[in-house]
């Protein structure tokens, strides 16, 4: 399993528009089975980001479609909100979770 975080350094007046997009990613990885969560960071250091979205993905093949979305999916207009908002381009983490075997 992999999880992919993402990274999103937004101004504090854009915050709960950011917020609202992200919430919107979530719920679309849900209903597409895969876990995802919006991360709010309680502290940062300099240059940490506002907001992180992360989302586990049982295959690396499942990132593509987590970044541009499937048929019917408006996730170009969810980028192009996301653009407007954003201080930098977003950070990207691919994650290998290490699951030891039980035994």
């Amino acid at each position: 399993m992999y999880l992919a975080r993402f990274s999103y350094d937004v101004l504090p007046a854009d915050r709960q528009r950011a917020i609202d997009l992200i919430r919107r990613e979530v719920e679309t990885a849900r209903e597409e089975g895969r876990n995802a969560r919006l991360l709010v960071p309680l502290t940062r250091g300099p240059g940490g980001a506002a907001l992180q979205f992360e989302v586990e993905l049982a295959s690396l093949d499942q990132l593509e479609r987590v970044r541009h979305g499937g048929p019917g999916e408006d996730m170009g207009g969810l980028m192009h909100a996301f653009s407007e908002i954003l201080v930098a381009p977003p950070g990207v983490e691919i994650l290998r979770v290490d699951e030891a075997p039980t035994g």
